[in-house]
């Protein structure tokens, strides 16, 4: 399990669908300690062309072309991605990156480098 691969997750809490896709966007080092969730970004069918979304394709595994949501950021149990479907490649992560900085007002000058 690492960052930017894509799981199918039955039964998410709250989710209205039987199953939904997420994208893993925590760090590497958090998914690989004994911590027991990590941070996902929801896949949607929908896409509004938000600077918050980034398309994906079926190439991935995916039924249909669908986005990530980058304004739908969910904390899940590892033990609930299971179902693996994909890795989003290095380009596609770099979407995601920026992605998630506009969704959670994050400049590179809020960034400090100590």
């Amino acid at each position: 399990m690492e960052r930017g691969e894509l799981y199918r997750v039955a039964r998410p809490t709250g989710d209205p669908r039987s199953h939904r896709v997420f994208l893993i966007v925590s760090r590497n080092q958090l998914i690989a300690s004994s911590h027991s969730t990590v941070v996902c970004a929801g896949v949607f069918s929908s896409y509004a062309g938000l600077s918050t979304q980034v398309l994906v394709d079926e190439s991935l595994g995916l039924k249909h072309l669908s986005s990530v949501h980058c304004d739908d950021l969910v904390g899940l149990p590892k033990r609930m991605l299971r179902d693996y479907i994909g890795q989003l490649s290095a380009a596609k992560m770099r979407e995601v990156n920026r992605a998630l900085a506009v969704a959670l007002a994050i400049s590179s000058d809020d960034i400090d480098d100590d």
